[in-house]
């Protein structure tokens, strides 16, 4: 009993010391306070009055040199490490649980989480898939081959190097930096058509691009491939930023094995972007006949009510050969730029999505699997029955959509299932596993909520100009504006509210006549017209007044509510650009300027040193 008195005590001081010790040393800035003393809950949450002495001694535990509660307090750096922890972590579990890899998408590695974004060209041989690639990199890069017959015969990746070089499939396949390793799958016939061709340009510091061979028409075509061409599409399209699908004005049929092409893209279709090429090869009237055909042959292959956002242009450095929609070719190409240079700030969110569509998957063939491995018999029957699941799958999925609240969107092809299923042991697949799915729902309340929540931190953190994934725009090569908007060539230059930015003269006074004599005829008071007469004649422009408002703002230069000749003349020049189409700038270019308010825009104010001597 005496030996109790030596004993040392813990007191509630302790405890509240041992505390604050505790937070110091927490450093994720993910997790709440209330949830870095969970020791049992991965997703966090309050602690119950009955746990609170367990959570002590695990506590304890910690301090005494048990680092086995520490693996989850790692700061997340990067949103790519993050995906790349919770996938291995929480979601590869349930995968390999229930063979999600021998019926869908192998697994992921690293690679695939900090690859840069790549943009997949797809589309029937001779529509300018090379040439589009060409155009954009502003240069030739090994392996190239263009012509008007079927010329590239393989899957090239066009990826950034020190050196113009190139790697064959088989090589590449094994380069634990690339993200290509899973491609090995398909076999030689597929990897001896497969090659990187590496070459030092601005254009691919930001992007990788995937040229593709044409696709051809006729079911023996397929066959001579000798490999699953379909399947090489849809492991791209499940990992690739964009995919661009190329026509050629001349060449609106879809073949069958297009057909099956553009269906082996489904569940990507944000991330399809339709080209009509070689544009420039028709006149107007034709042209708008081709986009109606082409319209028209979408909608039998993309079944949904939405209509295809199309891009019109002719993406080489040919001269025009109908010279009348230069405007037209000029405007879509700088839409589809724009789309394409975003694709390094939208890279973190787009694999954020792509996982949580693969999560999804998951949880649906875990279902499927479970279900499947639940009917089976224990002994006698197993083949029969297992030809009578594969038969009524389609019944099964609508069992576990009633039983689980699931989505029928969210299941996998029915036919591309049975197919899967001809070749497996139901018997060795295993039952569900709650707690398996349990983390991954986790997954997906919680850690996705805070890597979204990181990407505008990531995104703001990122050094501006910097090359790689940090570049916030791709730059070089076509995508480079700095050159050309220093010529009259740049994009809107001489155009709209930059017409005249370059004169000496002020661009308004060439068409004021007509301004002046209307205001002369609205009858000003010593020069100044007021607002209430100024509001009536702008009204008949049938602008909104949201519209004439801003014109307003604009034309009033020196903010008195009335305007002078010259400010009336300014606003009724930027009405008529209205009119035509262009937009309102937020901010008076200064070419816009009168030349009698210019002083008034930089006014002088007196120094010390003006002071009389």
């Amino acid at each position: 009993m005496g030996c109790q008195l030596c004993r040392p005590t813990v007191t509630d001081e302790d405890i509240d010391k041992t505390l604050v010790i505790f937070r110091k040393k927490s450093t994720n800035p993910f997790e709440k306070t209330s949830e870095r003393f969970s020791s049992t809950n991965p997703f966090g949450g309050e602690i119950e009055e009955g746990q609170k002495k367990k959570k002590t001694r695990s506590m304890f535990s910690w301090l005494g040199g048990d680092s086995s509660k520490k693996k989850n307090k790692e700061v997340l750096e990067t949103v790519s490490e993050g995906l790349r922890k919770i996938y291995k972590q929480k979601l590869l579990p349930l995968e390999e649980f229930h063979k999600f890899h021998d019926f869908h998408s192998p697994a992921l590695d690293d690679p695939d989480f900090d690859a840069k974004p790549m943009i997949l060209l797809v589309g029937q041989y001779s529509t300018g898939k090379t040439t589009f690639i060409r155009y954009l990199l502003e240069s030739d890069f090994p392996g190239i081959r263009i012509g008007p017959e079927p010329t590239t015969d393989r899957f090239i990746a066009v990826m950034h190097g020190d050196e113009e070089g190139s790697i064959p499939g088989n090589a590449l396949v094994v380069d634990a930096k690339k993200q290509f390793r899973a491609l090995s799958g398909f076999g030689n016939a597929f990897l001896n058509r497969f090659q990187c061709s590496t070459l030092p340009n601005q254009v691919l510091e930001s992007v990788t691009i995937v040229d593709t061979p044409g696709i051809l028409s006729g079911e023996k075509q397929r066959i001579d491939r000798g490999y699953d061409f379909t399947g090489v599409l849809e492991w791209f399209a499940e990992r690739v930023d964009r995919i661009i699908l190329l026509f050629d004005a001349h060449k609106l049929d879809i073949s069958d094995e297009f057909k099956r092409c553009i269906e082996a893209l489904a569940g990507n279709e944000d991330k399809i972007r339709i080209v009509l090429n070689k544009s420039d090869m028709v006149d107007h009237q034709q042209l708008m006949r081709v986009y109606g055909a082409l319209m028209w042959s979408l909608g039998k292959v993309f079944k949904t009510p939405e209509v295809s956002r199309v891009y019109l242009g002719s993406f080489w450095d040919h001269p025009l050969h109908y010279d009348l929609n230069r405007r037209l070719f000029q405007d879509e190409q700088h839409d589809l730029f724009q789309d394409l240079q975003a694709l390094p700030r939208n890279a973190a969110l787009r694999k954020l999505n792509d996982l949580i569509k693969r999560a999804r998957l998951a949880k649906v063939h875990a279902y499927i699997i479970a279900e499947l491995r639940k009917q089976m018999p224990s002994m006698i029957g197993k083949d029969k029955k297992k030809k009578d699941l594969i038969q009524n799958l389609d019944k099964i999925y609508e069992q576990l959509q009633r039983e689980h609240n699931i989505s029928p969107g969210d299941f996998p092809d029915v036919n591309k299932m049975r197919e899967k299923l001809q070749t497996q042991d139901f018997s060795k697949f295993n039952p569900l596993k709650p707690k398996l799915l349990e983390v991954v729902d986790g997954m997906l309340a919680t850690d996705i909520a805070r890597l979204m929540a990181q990407i505008p931190k990531e995104e703001a953190a990122a050094p501006a100009g910097s090359n790689g994934s940090a570049d916030p725009t791709v730059r070089g090569g076509a995508f480079s504006q700095t050159t050309e908007a220093e010529t009259p060539f740049g994009f809107g230059r001489g155009e709209g509210f930059d017409k005249g930015a370059d004169e000496a003269e002020w661009v308004v006074s060439r068409e004021r006549t007509t301004a002046d004599s209307t205001f002369e005829s609205l009858g000003p008071v010593n020069g100044y017209l007021s607002g209430r007469a100024a509001k009536e004649h702008m009204v008949k422009s049938k602008l909104p007044n949201s519209v004439l408002g801003k014109v307003w703002k604009l034309a009033d230069i020196d903010k008195d509510g009335q305007l002078d000749a010259d400010e009336f003349a300014l606003a009724n020049y930027l009405i008529n650009l209205k009119l035509e189409g262009h937009e309102i700038p937020s901010e008076l270019p200064k070419h816009l300027i009168p030349p009698s308010k210019r002083g008034e825009q930089d006014p002088v104010y007196p120094s010390l040193n003006d002071n009389d001597e």
